[in-house]
């Protein structure tokens, strides 16, 4: 299968690092114009620099906005009206007590990871609808499933995610525009390894073998039995964007190593 994104447009949001950074690549790789999303013009610059070497790479362009903040989002669409393919991948992440999980953090984890999705997706999908073709996709996580118990605050949010790419995907049924939601399981990305390392440090034990005991201790069902690369997750992330991935909408594509347990 050769896909071929060349004539579209993609904007991921969160994209200068981690699995964002990979999916983007894969869909410069692929043929596809990237918009990058970061809240420091550094990063911005130093991930279009990384993507100059990719098949679309002299296309890419950046826009640096906070995108947690509706202003932010205004930011974004007002830089970049159109978009063919939009990745909201943005998100936050962190161990906490559900007990000690003030209000001002849920209204943190809440606006960046589902109402930066929500924004973007009112203005993009209306003018994909009009076009006839569009991809959308919200990568969630297989916590929105196995709510994690020391981050229920994140899991919630991944959770919503997945209902809103269900209700979206129903309300652009027909049109020519998909919409789907990606489950990843623990990835290997540069603020993972770092969370490792602490987890490791505190336990006195190297971070290889933090992975290993994390996914023994919380993540037991892994078949793969070892964290995912964020290319791996963007392999499915750019068949989802695919032409190719025109029957596929109104999903939750895993690529979770496994650790969901149920057949459907």
């Amino acid at each position: 299968m050769i896909i071929d994104l060349s004539g579209t447009t993609a904007i991921v949001t969160g994209s200068t690092g981690g699995i964002g950074f990979a999916i983007a690549k894969g869909l410069a790789e692929a043929g596809s114009t990237v918009v990058v999303c970061g809240r420091e013009q550094g990063r911005v610059d130093a991930t279009l620099a990384a993507l100059s070497t990719t098949r679309a790479g002299v296309q890419a362009r950046g826009v640096v906005a906070d995108l947690a903040s509706a202003a932010g989002c205004r930011t974004l669409i007002g830089a970049e009206l159109q978009a063919d393919i939009l990745v909201n991948n943005l998100g936050i992440y962190g161990l906490k007590d559900f007990f000690e999980v003030s209000d001002e953090d849920w209204e943190e984890i809440l606006q960046t990871n589902v109402m930066s999705s929500i924004r973007l997706s009112r203005h993009y999908a209306q003018g994909m609808r009009n076009r006839g073709w569009g991809r959308i996709q919200f990568i969630s996580s297989e916590s929105a499933a196995n709510i994690p118990v020391d981050m229920v605050h994140y899991g919630l949010s991944k959770a919503a995610l997945q209902g809103l790419s269900r209700g979206l995907a129903k309300v652009l049924a027909g049109s020519g525009v998909t919409v789907n939601s990606i489950l990843p399981g623990p990835t290997r990305t540069e603020s993972v390894t770092a969370f490792i390392a602490q987890m490791a440090a505190k336990r006195g034990i190297t971070p290889t073998e933090m992975e290993t005991l994390f996914l023994r201790e919380g993540r037991p069902s892994s078949l793969i039995r070892r964290f995912a690369s964020p290319e791996e997750v963007a392999n499915l992330c750019v068949y989802a964007a695919s032409r190719q991935a025109s029957a596929t909408t109104g999903a939750a594509l895993r690529v979770e190593g496994g650790i969901i347990e149920s057949i459907v």
